[in-house]
Order: structure tokens, then C-alpha cells, then sequence
């Protein structure tokens, strides 16, 4: 049977979701908990890659077991034997098509800020420190730019193994919240480093460093330059 899995993970101790030989991963940590739980040698897949230190609020996963834990209670099974910083919330049998990264309708990425002149030890965890005057309002403007259907290869870091660099960005929100800003970005997929990238440019622009026509130019030439 196939079981659907929601996972939460704050990813500050792992090198991201996927398996990889020279670091600890959230998916060799699962994989790890189901053999303990089931005895059974699985592959997770999981609704996307994350790169190193990124958390998860609810990702979906995905396994096929024999074991005879009920669907409902594997989640039980799994948290007992996964680490503080990885829990599985849900667990459920879903058909045997599901696929938890090509049944996806959009997947949300959401990337925080925090504007101060010193770095804050409880805000450093999970937000990146920015210092200086920033325009949100111009942010908000230039993100329109990253709407629909284009070619992010210049948002893209090196190293990427994906097969096309054409993404669909549906939505982007900024807010800003006493200095704390979060940009929340919504598409079909995002590449390697896809989000910080483009969180990158936006806060160049906010800054005046930029302006929301070198972004424009970017992704017509797939050309970075910043």
C-alpha cells in the first residue's frame, strides 16, 4: 500500500531533503525511523527537493510498505523513532497513483527577513538579517515581474540537476510586519536556490539598489547580474 505522509522539520541540522553521501539528511532521517518502525528498506519520495537548512511546515511524502501498522497510526510508529527537529504529522493510504511531486498542484515557498543593524540570536534561525532602508512598496512592485510562466535560469544556482529551468510562479506576498518581512511565493516547482535568489533581487530593489527592469532583463536573457 502507498502511504502519504505530511512532515514538519525545522532544517538547520541537515543538508536538506535528499538522500546525499557526505551529510545528514530529513529524508535519510525518515527512511531511517520507517526500517526501525517496519523493518522494511524503503525510498521516501518527497514533494520536492530543499536545500540545506531550509524548514518545512507541511511537506508531503510519500512510501509503499507491506507492514501492518495501520495507515492512520504509522505517523505514531515513525515520530517514535525520528529526532526532535523531524515529526511526521499525518499519515493516510492514498491510491497507488499518487505521486507526492507530480501529484502537486503548487507548492509555497516562504522566505523571511528581519531589518536590524545587529544580528538578533532569536531571530537568526529562522530569518536572514538585512540592515538599511528598504522600500516594500517597490518590492511588491518588482515581484509582479516573477508572475506566470518563465524561464528562471538566471535565478537558478549552479549545481541544479533539473530538466528544465521553466517555472510558473502563481502568486507573491510581501509583508512586512515591524521590521520582520516575510515573502511568500507560490508556484508549480522552484529551482536550486530559486527563491533566495529572487528574495535576493527584490531586496536589492527595495534598497535602490536595482531596479524592477533588471529583473525583467534577467529572465529575458537568463543572464544574472547582481
Amino acid at each position: 500500500m502507498r502511504i502519504k505522509l505530511i512532515v514538519s522539520y525545522d532544517g538547520t541540522a541537515y543538508c536538506g531533503w535528499q538522500v546525499q553521501p557526505n551529510g545528514i539528511t530529513v529524508q535519510q532521517q525518515i527512511e531511517d525511523a520507517i526500517f526501525k518502525a517496519t523493518g522494511e528498506t524503503v525510498r521516501v519520495t518527497g514533494s520536492g527537493r530543499t536545500d540545506a537548512g531550509v524548514h518545512a511546515k507541511a511537506q508531503v511524502a510519500h512510501f509503499d510498505t507491506n507492514c501492518t501498522i495501520p495507515p492512520q497510526k504509522i505517523f505514531k510508529a515513525l515520530n517514535a523513532h525520528l529526532p526532535s527537529d523531524i515529526k511526521v504529522l499525518s499519515s493516510e493510504m492514498v491510491d497507488d497513483n499518487f505521486h507526492a511531486c507530480t501529484s502537486a498542484k503548487s507548492k509555497t515557498y516562504q522566505y523571511f527577513l528581519y531589518n536590524s543593524e545587529v544580528e538578533h540570536p532569536l531571530k537568526e534561525r529562522y530569518a536572514v538579517k538585512i540592515d538599511g532602508d528598504i522600500d516594500v512598496q517597490k518590492m511588491l512592485d518588482a515581484s509582479k515581474a516573477f508572475i506566470g510562466e518563465h524561464d528562471f535560469k538566471a535565478f537558478c544556482a549552479s549545481g541544479s540537476g533539473a530538466k528544465t529551468t521553466t517555472r510558473t510562479i502563481y502568486n507573491i506576498d510581501i509583508s512586512d510586519t515591524d521590521h520582520y518581512l516575510s515573502v511568500t511565493v507560490k508556484g508549480n516547482g522552484f529551482l536550486y536556490n530559486m527563491v533566495r535568489i529572487m528574495v535576493g533581487a527584490l531586496v536589492a530593489v527595495g534598497k535602490g539598489e536595482m531596479q524592477k527592469t533588471d529583473i525583467e532583463k534577467m529572465l529575458s536573457t537568463g543572464e544574472r547580474h547582481f
